[in-house]
């Protein structure tokens, strides 16, 4: 098997700590091309965690993380990366298009290599998610929704094989989750993309998710939404009471005890 036709993501017995404790341990997981694993879990089980180890950002405790077939690093084009939407300075002079253009050489000075074939590239990501008409405007100045569409636009610019997604809805009201959600989903149908999405709310993302990795204190699950996501496999993950409501094609998950409060996702509807 070549390096290019490896699968975009693979854990094999890992384990990741931070200040001396240990998250996880003994995770394997395999990542395939075209598919859209959610990451779900209260605070503090190793969410994030993962994606920065597979961004080559932390090295594991134990185990072997790679991508595309070889050991996770820093700067690999084959991942691209969306972060949590955090706003800007309303008097950034940065442009859209700037934001995007950091996919390709971060935060570079001087003059730039193929200025017209990067401006090019540029261009295109921006009209894939939609963004053209705000592209030349200050950054600070767009909102939520929008700069959230121009870091796709970003992450997808050096066309990766894996796109990790850190909570990219949060922050987000329904109707630009729904967007910027349709337009990741687009890029892993199109291109056989990988997509490995973090978040506490799957409502959003429901319908496009392929298999789920949920992570509580240590423990996991993996699995089809509809193999995970059960009063019996939560109950046994959380270790109290859970029960799983399922309404016109969203989930209400409800606990008892003191770990009702630490659920994800819990969304009401009336």
């Amino acid at each position: 098997m070549t390096a290019r036709a490896a699968a975009p993501l693979v854990l094999t017995d890992a384990a990741v700590a931070r200040g001396g404790r240990t998250l996880w341990a003994g995770l394997s997981l395999t990542v395939e091309a075209g598919e859209f694993l959610a990451v779900l879990g209260p605070n503090g089980t190793g969410k994030t965690t993962l994606l920065q180890a597979a961004l080559g950002l932390l090295p594991l405790a134990a185990g072997r993380v790679t991508v595309a077939g070889r050991p996770a690093r820093r700067g690999n084009s084959d991942v691209g990366y969306i972060p949590q939407q955090k706003g800007f300075d309303a008097d950034l002079g940065a442009r859209g298009r700037d934001l995007v253009a950091l996919g390709l050489d971060g935060f570079r000075y001087g003059p730039r290599r193929h200025p017209q074939a990067m401006r090019r590239r540029v261009d295109e990501a921006i009209e894939s998610v939609g963004a053209t008409a705000y592209a030349d405007a200050p950054i600070g100045r767009l909102s939520g929704g929008e700069q959230q569409r121009l870091r796709v636009a970003q992450a997808l610019l050096s066309d990766p094989g894996l796109l990790l997604c850190d909570e990219p809805l949060l922050s987000l009201d329904l109707a630009n989750q729904r967007s910027i959600t349709a337009l990741i989903d687009r890029r892993r149908r199109e291109a056989r993309t990988a997509v490995v999405f973090v978040t506490h709310e799957i409502n959003p993302v429901l319908q496009y998710v392929t298999r789920v990795l949920y992570l509580v204190e240590g423990r996991w699950a993996i699995g089809t939404p509809d193999e995970v996501i059960t009063d019996e496999t939560l109950s046994d993950l959380y270790r109290t009471e859970v029960q799983v409501i399922r309404h016109r094609g969203s989930l209400l998950i409800t606990g008892t005890g003191e770990s009702h409060r630490n659920l994800p996702f819990e969304e009401h509807h009336h």
